[in-house]
């Protein structure tokens, strides 16, 4: 009762829930930040070890990555409804319930495998009508087809991570994560260049050396889980395995949202990955070596959202609004203060960032231009990545699926395009359409969760009485 008092007490009071909040949030978000870290660093490894192999290998391997991920994303997104619901089981201490959403997103998982596998096919069978170079469209294919098979172990990890981070158990999933890069790192080197009596692959060994890093990284947190749910009662191997339709729907039903959302987020820089392609080889290379740089540092926002929707949710779980409330905007301040320090590394020093990818001096000197625009958008990125995590923890995944798709794709890509191909800015003109969209989703979100936060307290009551 006291720290309701405290926490609802005027600014002094607000200050230190909120410090007293720093410590388990970033408990939390670390391993979980550095998993993501991990996960992006797959692709900046891939496309490194591709480097030599020139700019339409590099364009190759970030455009079939990013379309495939454009579409396993929605299905990836589904499984995001876990967050508030095994979070509000757990701060509930509902373990039973934990387990039964274990097996229901399992279950989403198989229902849904064969529809995403079959639209990455076609994808890949519509290539050819992007206008790409023919060096790029070449590579691009094999690579596409091979990646897809990633898909059901993919969406087993997911399930595995989403279900242990909702229960605030993290360092398997930072592990994995760190395994998994290092299994990828040596496949990438042993099939693209033929060592260890392996052919060389080229951009297909690079391929091969995803599926094998997936499939590992699946088993791990499948390893992880077993081991954890052997000593804990009521263990999981007592929960009825069978089919329930209605809690899956109710699953899809919160998921839907926010697989929207990320399709929606994820598939702007898709097109415009494409639409870079159509500029040169050069433009393309230079957009997926900088779209590479500012996707790892959106991953520590990113886990920091993920950190906030199970904090929130826990929170709610056990009737606590002024702990949720609390949570979200610990959350925002750790996301946006990061981001301020990653906004100054690509102002002050873009030159040898983008020297660990490439010597190409045409491609640089695109890159340097790129990083001015993503520095500008850094603030807004970290702004709307967190905020959707809060409101995730609030079972809330509609409003950041609109706002994404008002600020992405009614505003920023139409931009981005006329400032291309109409006013001849090039591939920095689609990226400053990309970054007027993310100012957008991120003040529209923060004024959100604002409003949603400060009625956390009346909301719980209400819900009590």
């Amino acid at each position: 009762m006291t720290e309701d008092l405290v926490a609802a007490g005027g600014a002094p009071g607000k200050l230190q829930a909120l410090r007293k909040e720093l410590r388990p949030m970033l408990g939390l978000a670390t391993p979980v930040v550095l998993a993501e870290l991990g996960w992006v660093t797959m692709g900046i490894v891939d496309t490194v070890m591709v480097g030599p192999l020139g700019p339409a290998a590099i364009g190759a391997v970030g455009l079939a990555g990013m379309l495939f991920f454009a579409i396993a994303v929605f299905a990836m997104g589904l499984l995001l409804g876990l967050d508030p619901l095994v979070a509000q089981a757990f701060g509930a201490r509902r373990i039973d319930e934990c387990h039964r959403w274990l097996i229901d997103a399992i279950w989403l998982s198989a229902l849904i495998t064969v529809p995403v596998l079959a639209a990455t096919a076609a994808v890949d069978a519509s290539l050819g009508f992007l206008g790409l170079p023919s060096d790029v469209l070449a590579m691009t294919r094999p690579y596409l087809t091979i990646i897809n098979w990633s898909l059901p172990p993919l969406l087993l990890y997911v399930a595995f991570r989403r279900y242990l981070q909702a229960m605030s158990i993290v360092r398997p999933v930072m592990t994995a994560l760190v395994l998994g890069n290092i299994a990828n790192t040596v496949a990438n080197w042993a099939l693209i260049y033929g060592h260890l009596g392996f052919p060389a692959l080229g951009v297909r060994g690079s391929a091969f050396s995803t599926l094998v890093a997936r499939i590992f990284m699946a088993a791990w947190l499948f390893g992880a889980v077993v081991l954890h749910e052997g000593s804990h009662a009521p263990r999981l191997r007592d929960t009825p395995m069978k089919f329930d339709r209605k809690r899956v729907q109710r699953l899809f039903a919160l998921g839907l949202p926010a697989a929207g959302q990320a399709v929606l987020e994820v598939g702007v820089f898709a097109a415009a990955t494409a639409l870079a392609g159509r500029v040169s080889a050069d433009a393309l290379a230079a957009h997926q070596i900088a779209l590479n740089m500012a996707a790892f540092t959106f991953m520590v926002p990113f886990g920091i959202a993920s950190a906030a929707a199970v904090r929130v949710g826990q929170a709610l779980g056990r009737s606590d609004g002024n702990g949720a409330s609390t949570a979200g905007w610990t959350a925002i301040s750790i996301g946006v203060s990061f981001m301020a320090c990653a906004a100054a590394a690509f102002f002050l020093a873009p030159r040898p960032l983008l020297e660990l990818f490439t010597r190409d001096e045409a491609v640089i000197e695109l890159g340097v231009t790129l990083l001015f625009v993503a520095a500008v958008f850094q603030l807004f990125d970290g702004l709307q990545a967190v905020t959707t995590g809060a409101l995730r923890g609030l079972a809330d995944t509609r409003t950041p699926m609109l706002w994404n798709l008002t600020g992405h794709w009614l505003f920023g890509l139409p931009l981005g395009y006329t400032l291309c191909f109409v006013f001849g800015r090039g591939v920095a003109g689609l990226w400053w359409g990309l970054s007027a969209g993310l100012m957008v989703c991120g003040v529209a979100l923060l004024v959100t969760w604002g409003r949603a936060s400060a009625l956390l307290p009346r909301r719980v009551r209400r819900t009590n009485g």
